[in-house]
């Protein structure tokens, strides 16, 4: 048997970098793109895991794909497949630990931004 076979889901997971790997300047370099601000503030919101099909962007799918990659990489998100539909989480407490307050920081200045611009 083959090591796909004897593990099925293997093949569907996706790969995290651990807290300890997580770098600030991918962090704020995944946080510049107005995309994946976006992505980040709405599951912010939320609260809660998000699948991907929730979020209204304004690209193309294989681009919502990479910028979910991207977030996934630098460690911002977490994503998992749960059955057919690819959830998406805010690794908040991770990232409070490493960084305290840059993650409400960079959320808060972008809602003061989005205001301004009368949005």
């Amino acid at each position: 048997m083959t090591p796909r076979a004897q593990t099925p889901n293997a093949a569907r997971e996706l790969e995290h970098p651990a807290a300890r790997e997580i770098r600030l300047e991918e962090v704020l370099h995944a946080l510049a793109d107005p995309v994946r601000l976006r992505i980040v503030r709405a599951l912010a919101a939320s609260g809660e895991e998000m699948t991907c099909s929730l979020f209204d962007l304004p690209v193309s799918k294989s681009t919502t794909t990479h910028h979910f990659r991207v977030l996934r990489e630098s460690g911002l998100i977490s994503q998992n497949y749960r059955g057919t539909a690819k959830m998406n989480a805010l690794r908040r407490d991770e990232l409070e630990r490493l960084f305290p307050g840059l993650l409400d920081s960079v959320l808060a200045a972008a809602a003061r931004q989005e205001e301004r611009r009368g949005g």
